[in-house]
């Protein structure tokens, strides 16, 4: 049993180590004696470790997927979303222990923290709401003959999710995967295994049955291993692009069907006509938030012309972000590290500072980097182009529109991008021309709400579809057709 977290406050708190959980119950790995420690960011020290597991393990994990799922998948659909309306009501009753758990292992406010429980929540209820959704089609085709569709399970299937969003991104798969009566295996990030522990014991208490979910805790052994069994029949990863593309090609030459969210360089394009209060209070929140350690986190801002006042309020509010308060950590010393190294390299080849966070110092013995702003960045600098991941904005300034279109295009992601206009010609013109698959207007983390699908293109996703939504729940099924004739009428169709 994985007990609740006890921590309320940001003081360092020790938590059980991380298992394997395969059939139901909590095991260690079977021949890999290896571990790392988790690290709560904050303070830049231990809290509990990982044991990482091999393909003996996930050979295990899938042998109890396909023991299980054979009975699961006969279970009606209403029966298996049931589960999932008492997984809700269980995630709003333990909302603020899980809360605690996500913030000292990954390092967010408590508050983000919380919001990333309350969008896991939401993914939830549209697992459920899949009861009425997934009811199929029907239609008489021709003089007593029907067609019929229905989805039906792959059998075992698979997720790879990241360290910056524990909780909810094991919701953007389980809901529409386990609903659709399939069994899964769950590898979560090496870096922040607990919050799916946890996950998976309320799942139990629910009355998920032994063997529907497992978890192999792991690194990159451990993803080939899924990537490679021949029963595991599709797999979801989000993480960066460079990893996205090897494991959507290991994982498709197998002949799984795969979707693979990569990494991100969201645009936030605004001109002068934007109103100055919401946009600067936007864009800082949308560049700061998580530490900018999220997929949909601004990274660039394309300012259009004269957009110095929007600029200014932009930086005054940043300026006043208190560290540890305002903005939590980063992942790592090797994060800080790579942040910095941005920073400085944008400062030598002629960008402005108008912000400066390298020095900045929460918790000691934390990673910390405070929020940065650079100004007069060009295309030739890495800032301006390759994912940060830290809560840096870039500031580029282009003369009109059309500037701003051309940069934002000519980057290879095709994650986010929105503009802060007034102007429903100006919004609509960009709306039509970015190369992007979550667009905003006015809003600078344009994160779909459910049932619309979260997905973005080009080197930003590989695999067809979005990871949530009905695009997640066609994913892991496969539609039956059913042709069937009763009526022994004598006429003849070209299907007689």
């Amino acid at each position: 049993m994985i007990p609740p977290f006890t921590a309320r406050n940001y003081e360092l708190t020790q938590f059980l180590n991380a298992r394997n959980y395969i059939a139901g119950e909590w095991c260690d790995p079977r021949t890999s004696k290896d571990s790392i420690q988790v690290i709560n960011k904050r303070h830049g020290k231990p809290m509990s470790k990982v044991l990482m597991s091999g393909k003996d393990d996930v050979d295990a994990a899938v042998a109890a997927g396909t023991a299980a799922a054979r009975e699961w998948s006969k279970w009606p659909i209403r029966d298996r979303a049931q589960v999932f309306y008492r997984l809700r009501a269980a995630l709003e009753k333990n909302l603020d222990e899980l809360a605690w758990l996500l913030s000292h292992e990954n390092g967010k406010l408590f508050a983000e923290a919380k919001a990333e429980i309350e969008k896991g929540i939401e993914c939830v209820e549209y697992g459920c709401s899949l009861t009425n959704l997934a009811a199929g089609e029907k239609l008489e085709v021709s003089r007593g003959v029907t067609c019929e569709q229905v989805y039906s399970p792959l059998g075992v299937v698979a997720g790879v999710v990241p360290f910056n969003f524990p909780n909810m991104v094991p919701l953007w798969m389980l809901p529409q995967a386990l609903v659709a009566g399939n069994a899964f295996v769950l590898k979560p990030s090496e870096q922040v295994p607990l919050s799916t522990m946890r996950l998976a014991q309320l799942l139990h208490e629910c009355g998920l049955p032994k063997g529907v979910l497992n978890i192999v805790q792991g690194g990159q052994p451990v993803v080939e291993a899924l990537c490679d069994h021949p029963q595991i029949k599709a797999l979801g990863f989000v993480g960066s692009t460079r990893v996205a593309r090897a494991v959507y090609g290991r994982a498709s030459a197998t002949g799984k069907r795969a979707l693979c969210l990569g990494g991100a360089k969201n645009h936030l394009i605004v001109v002068p006509d934007a109103d100055l209060e919401l946009t600067a209070d936007n864009i800082v929140a949308s560049f700061v938030g998580c530490a900018g350690q999220r997929c949909m986190a601004a990274s660039v801002l394309i300012a259009v012309g004269d957009c110095d006042a929007i600029i200014e309020a932009v930086r005054i509010r940043t300026a006043k972000l208190v560290i540890g308060t305002d903005v939590g950590p980063v992942t790592s010393k090797a994060s800080v590290q790579r942040i910095t190294k941005y920073i400085d390299t944008a400062q030598q080849m002629g960008a402005k500072v108008i912000v400066d966070g390298r020095q900045k110092q929460g918790d000691p013995g934390g990673f910390w980097v405070g929020p940065t702003i650079l100004d007069h960045v060009t295309p030739a600098m890495p800032a301006s182009c390759e994912e940060i991941f830290g809560p840096v904005l870039s500031i580029v300034r282009v003369a009109n529109l059309e500037g701003a279109i051309e940069f934002e295009n000519a980057n290879p992601y095709g994650n986010a991008a929105s503009i802060y206009t007034t102007s429903g010609d100006v919004a609509k013109r960009v709306m039509e021309s970015v190369e992007a698959g979550m667009c905003g207007i006015n809003v600078g983390v344009p994160v779909p709400r459910e049932p619309f699908g979260f997905g973005g293109w080009n080197d930003s996703a590989f695999g067809a579809g979005n990871m949530t939504g009905w695009d997640g729940f066609r994913f892991w099924t496969r539609q039956r057709k059913v042709t069937a004739k009763w009526a022994l009428q004598k006429d003849h169709t070209w299907m007689s």
